[in-house]
């Protein structure tokens, strides 16, 4: 997509969206062969069907690692995933619920464990956004369901896979430029993320000396199906062209920085952020 391409106007009406609906498709696809950076691993992403987590996905089976991942409800992008995953020669569990309930994240974490034997990587990707212009119509229903997907989601999660994480593990959390710059359609979610990019800077201080290592991602506009369900369709034509680089990103620009993050390449760092934002300068 270059900067003069444009996105067909276009809206869905549930979250968090399905990218069999979208038009054009995101582009998943590794751009690189793999060179075994997640031999051996086994990761869990959550929201995994989709987007940056189906993304994620594929980079890190052709890496070498065994994948389980969560899902909400959307059964097609879920089984397309998963023959991506198994067309780059990877073992996947795939898992339906809710990730707002801690009984959720607990069986997704026990399944994971039966099948694989161990948890090397956990990548808390999952998340919803409703946009809203006015910030007194932000109902007590759609604030608790975004921070019990985006929030109480992360930590349930964690907090599960935890006991099985083991000296070189990596937890890598999907924040966003609106935890940075803010959002003024999207009040609700940029303070969950918000609150993601503390929970990454408090836990990786926590954890450093067992020797795990806790990262962020902050993507900028990524062309994922959190957006045609979030937005109008005439904005949704327009989305990303107000980056300096003049276009959305897709899912495949961002799995990168979540392996980056999850392998041995990033050894010395924990409790930091990268920014595949299109150019956005944040913290400056």
């Amino acid at each position: 997509m270059s900067a003069s391409d444009g996105l067909p106007p276009q809206h869905q009406h549930h979250q968090p969206g399905s990218e069999t609906e979208m038009r054009p498709k995101p582009d998943h696809r590794p751009r690189y062969p793999g060179s075994g950076r997640l031999a051996g691993k086994v990761a869990v992403i959550s929201g995994g069907d989709s987007g940056i987590g189906r993304s994620t996905a594929v980079l890190f089976a052709r890496e070498g690692a065994q994948l389980a991942f969560l899902y909400k409800d959307e059964d097609d992008d879920a089984a397309e995933t998963v023959r991506l995953v198994e067309a780059e020669g990877g073992e996947v569990l795939a898992m339906a619920g809710d990730i707002g309930e801690r009984a959720t994240a607990e069986r997704l974490v026990a399944e994971t464990v039966e099948r694989f034997g161990k948890i090397d990587v956990l990548v808390n990707n999952a998340a919803e956004q409703h946009a809203v212009g006015d910030f007194a119509d932000i109902s007590d229903a759609q604030l608790h369901r975004t921070y019990a997907t985006n929030v109480f989601g992360t930590f349930y999660l964690t907090q599960a896979a935890l006991p099985h994480l083991r000296r070189g593990a990596a937890i890598v959390c999907t924040t966003s430029v609106t935890a940075f710059k803010g959002q003024d359609l999207l009040m609700d979610y940029a303070t969950t993320k918000g609150a993601l990019l503390a929970f990454v800077r408090a836990l990786s201080g926590n954890l450093a000396s067992k020797g795990i290592r806790v990262n962020g991602v902050a993507p900028g506009p990524i062309w994922t199906p959190l957006i045609p369900a979030s937005f109008p369709a005439d904005t949704v034509a327009e989305f990303g062209q107000n980056t300096p680089l003049g276009r959305p990103g897709q899912p495949n620009e961002v799995a990168p920085a979540m392996l980056f993050l999850a392998c041995e390449d990033s050894s010395y760092m924990t409790g930091q952020v990268l920014h595949p934002n299109g150019g956005t300068l944040v913290g400056g």
